[in-house]
């Protein structure tokens, strides 16, 4: 009898023990989703503010691109570092609206640290569709875009008819 109450009894706390975990775990795991989605929705507010400021002409877009920070447009020639890509936009700055890009979808992804961020967009642009990813830095300063790149969305069944549109265009010489 008295093995069976001590059985009994470790078989309770045992029983307690495990829903203790169990509250505990699921409590953390709920945490991890609310500063998840918290960060989520942040990066969505810097990269939409950041399309915003180049729709506006604000200077400031450039200031959330890192100093050392990579900028790939939609031509081959198109490989900017920070600065450069600056000094390349200045007369496109000097106007009201440098360019306005829309963001259609975006997927936001962050390492486990929290402090790299990388995502991929679909963009209503002057161009029509484009899609573009990026990397970006959590600093003690706010994020910082370390790397975009923007590309043009071609649909696979004119692939060949926009191909023989460049291959025309390269072949010709250049004035």
């Amino acid at each position: 009898m008295v093995y069976k109450n001590r059985l009994a009894r470790f078989g309770f706390i045992t029983l307690l023990y495990f829903f203790f975990v169990i509250t505990v775990f699921s409590s953390a795991q709920a945490q991890t989703t609310s500063v998840d989605e918290t960060l989520r929705a942040n990066v969505n507010r810097f990269i939409d503010e950041w399309h915003d400021d180049a729709a506006h002409a604000r200077w400031r877009y450039f200031d959330k691109i890192a100093k050392n920070g990579i900028f790939i447009g939609t031509d081959k020639t198109e490989r900017w570092d920070r600065d450069a890509f600056k000094l390349w936009a200045k007369p496109h700055f000097e106007k009201k609206s440098a360019w306005a890009f829309t963001a259609l979808q975006r997927n936001v992804y962050f390492s486990v640290d929290r402090q790299f961020i990388w995502f991929d967009e679909q963009l209503k642009t002057q161009f029509g569709l484009c899609q573009a990813s990026g990397v970006i830095r959590a600093t003690a300063h706010g994020f910082e875009i370390e790397h975009y790149q923007l590309s043009m969305a071609i649909p696979n069944d004119v692939a060949n008819q926009v191909t023989a549109l460049i291959n025309d265009y390269e072949s010709k010489p250049k004035k």
